[in-house]
């Protein structure tokens, strides 16, 4: 078995911006488009070249569509005057990539607009500069593609096609990153082509030269949408809108697609940031969730805020999300008549990947039937080579078949190997366990299935629910049955189980001792759900204060693998519970406070020891005490007035930090706010 490891990145060297489909307007309240969220573009552009303008950046990538009017229409100029009046007040270098209504559509007959032309190209030049280039920024080298003249047969693909081919040859060996508008696919190299991406031949043209050139990343707009692909050595991001989301991919739910049926769907909206390290980069999405600034107006100034990791970047990250949802379904989307008539498209939900990003999640906990799917297997194997690390799980033993040759032949993807076993089935069970190890190199991880007793004569209910993993008071049955060598050999961890009534802070130092007595390591699934499977547990404030003390918990442990039951929402079924995302694949309050969370105890990891916890009127508090701060972990279980939580007087003082973990935002205690309304770290350093 090889051990996940997240890639070396090296030195930070500069960051960079990427900007995409803002689609502004010739005036700041009207669209040729019908649709309400049209008519915010420019002040949603507006306010994301602010944003962006604040960070420290070498340069910023617009990936086109600047502008809503296609070249055909009078209001293409006011149009690309408004934009370039926005552009003008950047202070870093801006580099922009011609779209589809910037320059002309794809050369396909049944595209809803006109196709690219020399006219078109000419009054993009006119209005925009060079329509394909490139650039060099620290030994780095950018290129700039215009897509859409890919299969046109103009003078000008065969230009840009001989000067790529020389441009990557004179840069050979070198880091070399793409932009484009169309993606060159959403989900598969041989997928049919449609309005969202190229057709081919241009399409195999383009990605051989890109994977001959060892290209490292290569980022695209067009779809409003997620998605990541790996093509060879190449990353491939289609990134989101900062005006409107394609809302024909709102079939991604499994719930009504929201504001504008999907159009407006403001927490889908945002922009990218590309940090380039020695040996990698990592990017984030960073969500405007649909904001917007009037002529005139500016961003107030920023408050000190925390930092969080992407999932690539080196941090403490024991803990991970069990995937109960399918996390890379292929969903076909409906021909509606607007962009795609003529078949239905087929495309990857990458909403839940992205989301695990920008969380900092590593862990991960699927099920064995999607190591024995090619497809999801696939995918795991992208994942991988980014750093993540999967425990696979499942019940028993799998005899002969697909199952157990999945097992098998891709042990390199799994951390660990999860079975649970009948607690009466212990011994043959184990037996099975040290049999298929012998075949592949893998670390099993024992969870124990509870066997119920049958109901007494004359009862009226039963216990309808599958209940596994050890719970923290079986200590001594686990010893017990590590008394017996072949037991103790066959497993190399201990899966635990808390219920929502257990706090995790006093069960996770329980199991960490039982761990340390067998010889073994521990993994324990903290549940979101309640205790009773027709019972909802959607209360998104207990949710998030239970990931706070969870996250804080396993942070200062280090050595205890915590997985959350569920990341996505169960709406349906039993034991409905909210999780990290909603249905429609956004986040909730949870999943900004795991984050947060995270990033304020990250430097202390493995360092801290968990102190006193008590419940007060309102809510709870932890105590948590590290080398070189204290701090104290307010959580509610309602919006309540800040000096009802009972901190120990010394952080009281004025040098007390207060952080938001839903925010992330740093105040002094003196201007921490009346009112707690989310999760708050409070920490004093010590002299």
């Amino acid at each position: 078995m090889t051990t996940s490891m997240t890639p070396d990145l090296g030195r930070f060297l500069f960051a960079f911006a990427i900007v995409a489909d803002t689609h502004m307007n010739e005036d700041e309240d009207s669209s040729a488009s019908p649709f309400p969220a049209m008519k915010l573009a420019n002040a949603r552009t507006r306010h994301a070249l602010q944003a962006v303008d604040r960070l420290d950046l070498a340069f910023v990538v617009h990936l086109g569509d600047m502008i809503n009017p296609v070249p055909a229409l009078a209001t293409y100029a006011p149009a690309a005057e408004r934009f370039k009046e926005l552009a003008r007040g950047l202070r870093h270098p801006l580099h922009l990539v011609p779209g589809n209504h910037d320059v002309g559509d794809k050369p396909v007959d049944w595209m809803p607009a006109a196709s690219v032309n020399d006219a078109a190209i000419a009054l993009y030049e006119r209005h925009f500069g060079r329509h394909f280039h490139s650039f060099d920024m620290e030994g780095c080298h950018f290129i700039v593609l215009n897509a859409s003249l890919l299969n046109s047969g103009l003078a000008a693909e065969a230009e840009q096609r001989d000067w790529l081919e020389r441009d990557l040859a004179a840069n050979r060996g070198r880091r070399i990153f793409v932009f484009i508008h169309y993606p060159p696919y959403i989900g598969a190299p041989d997928e049919a082509g449609t309005y969202d991406n190229l057709d081919e031949p241009g399409r195999s043209w383009l990605m051989d030269l890109v994977a001959r050139a060892g290209v490292e990343a290569l980022f695209a707009g067009h779809v409003h949408n997620l998605f990541y692909n790996r093509h060879g050595p190449t990353e491939c991001y289609v990134l989101p809108s900062v005006t409107f989301v394609r809302h024909d991919y709102s079939e991604f739910g499994r719930i009504g697609p929201g504001d504008e049926n999907g159009r407006n769907d403001a927490a889908k909206l945002g922009w990218a940031v590309v940090r380039v390290h020695e040996r990698g980069h990592v990017l984030r999405i960073v969500r405007s969730g649909g904001a917007t600034l009037a002529p005139g107006e500016r961003l107030p100034e920023p408050r000190p805020r925390l930092e969080p990791s992407h999932s690539k970047e080196p941090h403490a990250a024991p803990v991970g999300m069990d995937l109960r949802h399918p996390w890379a379904e292929i969903v076909e989307v409906p021909a509606t008549g607007a962009l795609d008539e003529f078949a239905r498209k087929r495309a990857r939900n990458d909403y839940p990947l992205y989301a695990l990003w920008e969380m900092g999640v590593r862990k991960l906990r699927v099920p064995l039937q999607d190591l024995a799917d090619p497809r999801v297997c696939a995918r795991m194997r992208d994942l991988r080579a980014i750093g993540h690390e999967f425990t696979v799980y499942s019940y028993g033993v799998p005899q002969d078949g697909p199952a157990r040759a999945a097992l098998v032949e891709h042990a390199d993807l799994v951390d660990v190997w999860e079975v649970a076993i009948l607690e009466t089935e212990f011994a043959a069970g184990l037996r099975a366990v040290a049999a298929l190890k012998a075949q592949a190199s893998l670390r099993a991880f024992l969870s124990r299935l509870h066997a119920h007793p049958a109901p007494p004569p004359g009862a009226r209910s039963f216990r309808h629910a599958i209940d596994h993993g050890f719970l923290p008071e079986d200590g001594g049955q686990i010893a017990a049955l590590l008394d017996d060598p072949a037991a103790r050999g066959a497993i190399d961890g201990l899966v635990f189980r808390i219920g929502r009534e257990t706090a995790p802070a006093e069960a996770l130092p329980a199991i960490r001792r039982i761990a340390a007595a067998a010889g073994k390591r521990a993994a324990m699934h903290v549940r979101l759900a309640g205790a009773h499977l027709a019972e909802n547990a959607t209360d998104d404030l207990a949710n998030a204060s239970r990931v706070a003390e969870a996250c804080a918990a396993a942070l200062a442990v280090n050595d205890v693998d915590l997985f959350f039951d569920t990341f996505l929402d169960v709406d349906r079924g039993y034991y409905v519970r909210h999780g990290f995302l909603d249905r429609r694949h956004n986040p909730r309050l949870a999943s900004f406070v795991y984050r947060h969370t995270h990033a304020a105890l990250d430097a202390d990891a493995g360092r801290m020891t968990i102190g006193a916890a008590e419940s007060f009127a309102g809510g709870r508090l932890l105590l948590l005490d590290a080398p070189a701060r204290a701090c104290a972990l307010v959580l509610p279980e309602a919006p309540l007035p800040a000096r009802s939580a009972p901190l120990p007087s010394a952080f009281s003082a004025a040098a007390a930090e207060w952080i938001d973990l839903a925010s992330g935002a740093i105040a002094q205690a003196g201007a921490a706010g009346e009112m707690i309304q989310a999760p708050v770290l409070v920490r004093i350093e010590r002299n």
